[in-house]
């Protein structure tokens, strides 16, 4: 939060605690069974909406995320091996 003053710099503190991070993520699936039992645990399990746990990709730790308004990117073939797909998604956690 940042309070400008009538002399000086203005006033700074911190409204939160904690932090939303975005981040852009690509999934990767070997087969169309493969993503069967993923839609299967985001329609199901998760219900589009819920948190789940993940290992950070970059840090190694584990976090708890969740998709960004729930959103999905489009299932793509994947061009370097015939029957692998793609999909571009955005992941959101609190840090």
């Amino acid at each position: 939060m940042r309070t400008e003053m009538e002399r000086g710099a203005p006033k700074q503190r911190l409204e939160n605690s904690q932090v939303l991070i975005k981040q852009a993520m690509t999934l990767y699936f070997a087969s169309i069974a493969d993503v069967n039992i993923f839609d299967a645990w985001y329609f199901g399990d998760i219900k589009r909406i819920g948190w789940f746990t993940l290992v950070h990709p970059y840090t190694g730790e584990v976090i708890t995320a969740r998709f960004e308004n729930g959103a999905l990117g489009d299932l793509v073939p994947e061009e370097k091996l015939p029957e692998d797909y793609r999909m571009d998604v955005v992941v959101e956690y609190m840090r």
